[in-house]
């Protein structure tokens, strides 16, 4: 087989290449867990992103935290919503896909929909979900998807953050649940740095759609957090010295 070089043509590339260190909360609570080996390649991936297009759950998720905010959520509305994206039409394989991606994620949620795991006396509410923060030199997305909070019995505001997460058959190691709403914790600490006793680790929720149960922060989320900070500066110092995978093709 002729090399494209030949013609003064190169391969396309497969990989865009992240010069500042960049992971999102989902990758930082995987890696809190994961073994050595496993941690290598989560940090290549966030550093050689694939650019092929990958199918996202978007369209679920913005369904589920507007449903919460409204308090809509329910199984009906989770099937409706399902079905009515495995319905649409597409104009491309891509689309088709994603819609019924989309649309089998909402019918999954929907057979184990329950509120049961949800604080007691607390409601959904607006949250900054573009905040990003940089941890011990690495840009952490904390994936923000809803607010939470609650006023207690002494009229004190008490708040909270959510994410969601969903892997097809496959319920989310509680550990690693656990990890992901001390992201949440150590974030919210950050936005309410004027009341500093506002932000309460149960009101610090990952939403495992596969599940439905709501994983609250522990209370050793601050420990968590502090770990979680030190990996971060350990991502950051090795992040120049990781090598692509094999055979990719870097922009």
């Amino acid at each position: 087989m002729i090399s494209p070089e030949v013609f003064g043509m190169s391969e396309s590339p497969t990989h865009r290449l992240v010069n500042i260190p960049k992971v999102n909360s989902r990758y930082l609570s995987d890696y809190m867990v994961a073994s050595e080996r496993a941690r290598r390649t989560i940090i290549r991936d966030c550093k050689y992103r694939k650019i092929a297009r990958a199918i996202q759950h978007d369209r679920a998720k913005a369904f589920i935290t507007n449903a919460l905010r409204g308090g809509s959520l329910s199984t009906s509305a989770l099937e409706q919503e399902g079905q009515r994206l495995l319905d649409m039409m597409a104009d491309t394989e891509f689309e088709r896909d994603t819609l019924d991606i989309n649309g089998d994620f909402l019918m999954a949620y929907a057979s184990v929909f329950d509120m049961e795991t949800f604080p007691n006396n607390a409601e959904i509410v607006d949250a900054p979900t573009d905040f990003r923060v940089n941890i011990n030199g690495v840009e952490v997305n904390a994936d923000i998807r809803f607010g939470t909070q609650r006023v207690t019995r002494t009229n004190r505001l008490r708040t909270g953050l959510g994410t969601i997460r969903y892997a097809k058959n496959k319920p989310l190691d509680e550990e690693v649940g656990a990890y992901q709403s001390s992201v949440l914790y150590g974030c919210r600490k950050m936005i309410d740095v004027q009341d500093e006793t506002a932000p309460e680790e149960k009101l610090c929720l990952t939403l495992d759609c596969a599940t439905g149960k709501f994983i609250p922060a522990p209370s050793d989320a601050t420990r968590r957090f502090q770990n979680m900070e030190a990996a971060c500066a350990t991502i950051a110092e090795r992040w120049d010295n990781i090598e692509p995978p094999e055979n990719a093709v870097i922009s």
